[in-house]
């Protein structure tokens, strides 16, 4: 390794040989996260000292590239990604990503993401194997605490390797906003510019109790054992519940007011989202179809109308146990706790069924709608077996925490969401935030959103007020802290403009001939191969045309639950 070298704001700045990333993989056999992110690269990384001072080895740095790395090797573009994000930009920001008028221009930059530490999408992490070495297993709960500064080092011995001498810009939003600051840190003469969005100077009492509580959820559960769960039976429940803790404070209160108020699931509305599902995993479908063949019935009696009710939302083990002693609880008058007998034809197998929380109390058939149009009866009395009372938030809930523990792991999400914890752009760097944000030099755009709840407008305007080639803009949007993820055109118009200000260089010079071809991701491409316009094109998002599988924008309509 070169010496350390010191860079303009006192920070120090090590600089790292390109011929330490010696191999690249395309894949990883222990860790099925990783098949998930399309045409990314696995760089390894022989070793690397963690601030922690554990070091480890056969590190792997999973990232994906688009654009061309250009003669003076002066145009990369560095995208942060989210908490539960992955390198695959063309997933959560595709309608940014393309030609002339998008921000992510691949025409003009050579466009990389590097996946973070901990994250299960290729980097070391909870579900790598240790050291490299398969034969020893994962690491697990034994994966030891990375910090987003390590994270910035490392990404940038993958920036080297790959021969970039300068980064134009670096942009990212909250987990990613974090990073962007800390590539600041790295230099004016080296990073150019750059774009925190809805982040912070360090992370909050608020998001560090946030994150406690989604850690314990996962803890509460009982296939967590202390992170030693296989993979084939993970804490999905207590993982589920992590997610729909994380999602209130992704969006607002008005957010939900406004999408979901309090009605009630119409499966009509629900089906066809759920049948494109079914048949993207057939197997799966006909899997829960059979669990869920006891909620497609009507209670038995109103001791199981009870119980459903109350463990609604729970993962029930015994789904039959009302239906062997229906008969019985009838002629004693309906007794308290039912039994776990057997009936004929309809023996238990004594697997759980797959968790209400995730599909809800009913079967996608009449009943759920009988349910709903006997709520009323069941909440002022009345002769009939009482039915849940089952609302459009709850269930958009529940299939968003399904839809989630299919893609994560939870020793990862506890290891994503402590490296939140140690975010602190003044820690050993200055004797207060103040002085950190005063040394970053470049020019930068903060972009904040008024109804974020989880790093408020507030803390936008203090990166603002204290880094000194600052300017800050608003994303109008009742969304919450996901509007950056949602509201493309303003993000992208934002980010267009500054960096025609800042990069006329870049900006102002004919982009190269496009490189990929068609849709990029879940956006359609932007028209044309080339610019020829010097820059000035207009700011053009490209179409949504599938729901984000790791960011929040949906192509269905969210009010169906």
């Amino acid at each position: 390794m070169a010496s350390d070298g010191v860079a303009a704001n006192g920070t120090s700045q090590p600089h790292y040989a390109a011929e330490y990333l010696q191999e690249r993989i395309s894949a990883q056999p222990e860790n099925p996260f990783a098949s998930l992110i399309p045409d990314q690269q696995i760089a390894i990384v022989p070793a690397f000292d963690l601030e922690s001072g554990v070091t480890l080895r056969n590190v792997p740095v999973a990232y994906t590239t688009r654009g061309t790395l250009n003669a003076a090797r002066d145009n990369a573009m560095v995208i942060c990604h989210a908490l539960t994000g992955s390198a695959d930009v063309s997933d959560w920001w595709g309608p940014l990503l393309g030609g002339p008028g998008r921000a992510f221009d691949v025409s003009r930059f050579f466009v990389i993401c590097v996946n973070s530490l901990g994250s299960p999408y290729g980097s070391a992490s909870p579900v790598t194997a240790k050291d490299g070495d398969a034969g020893r297993g994962r690491y697990g709960p034994e994966f030891p605490l990375t910090t987003i500064r390590d994270d910035v080092r490392l990404h940038k011995m993958v920036l080297d390797d790959l021969g970039v001498k300068q980064v134009a810009a670096v942009i990212g939003g909250s987990l990613g906003g974090m990073f962007v600051l800390e590539w600041a840190y790295l230099g004016a003469d080296y990073v150019r510019c750059v774009v925190p969005i809805a982040t912070s100077s360090r992370h909050s009492a608020w998001g560090i109790s946030w994150g406690e509580a989604q850690r314990q959820s996962i803890y509460a559960d009982p296939k967590y054992e202390d992170g030693y769960y296989p993979f084939d039976d993970p804490p999905v429940t207590g993982l589920g519940a992590a997610r729909m803790s994380a999602l209130l404070t992704y969006r607002s209160r008005n957010s939900f007011e406004a999408r979901f108020g309090r009605n009630i699931p119409d499966p009509k509305r629900q089906q066809l989202i759920l049948e494109r599902e079914r048949a993207q995993a057939a197997t799966s479908s006909a899997s829960l179809s059979s669990a869920l063949a006891p909620y497609t019935l009507p209670p038995a009696s109103p001791s199981e109308g009870h119980f459903r009710i109350h463990n609604d939302g729970h993962r029930i083990k015994e789904a039959n146990r009302f239906r062997a002693t229906s008969a019985a609880s009838s002629a004693s008058g309906g007794g308290g706790g039912g039994g776990g007998g057997k009936t004929e034809g309809n023996e238990s197998s004594g697997a759980a069924t797959p968790d209400p929380q995730f599909h809800g109390p009913s079967a996608v058939d009449d009943a759920t709608a009988a349910a709903a149009v006997g709520a009323k009866e069941s909440l002022t009395g009345g002769s009939a077996p009482p039915t849940s009372t089952y609302f459009s938030a709850q269930s958009y809930l529940r299939y968003q925490a399904t839809k989630f523990v299919k893609r994560f792991d939870s020793n990862c999400y506890i290891a994503m969401t402590r490296k939140l914890d140690t975010h602190d752009v003044s820690r050993s760097r200055a004797d207060s935030v103040a002085e950190a944000l005063a040394l970053i030099k470049q020019p930068t755009l903060v972009l904040g959103i008024e109804s974020d709840g989880l790093f408020t407008f507030a803390e936008q305007q203090e990166l603002a007020e204290h880094i000194p080639d600052c300017r800050l803009e608003r994303i109008d949007s009742p969304e919450g802290h996901d509007a950056f993820l949602l509201q493309f055109e303003q993000v992208n118009r934002y980010i267009l403009a500054f960096l025609r200000e800042v990069l006329p260089d870049i900006m102002n010079r004919p982009g190269l001939a496009r490189t990929d071809e068609g849709a990029v991701g879940g956006a359609d491409a932007a028209d044309g191969t080339q610019s020829t316009s010097g820059g000035n094109e207009a700011s053009s998002v490209g179409k949504l045309t599938k729901s984000s599988t790791f960011g929040e924008a949906e192509v269905d309509d969210i009010t169906a639950w």
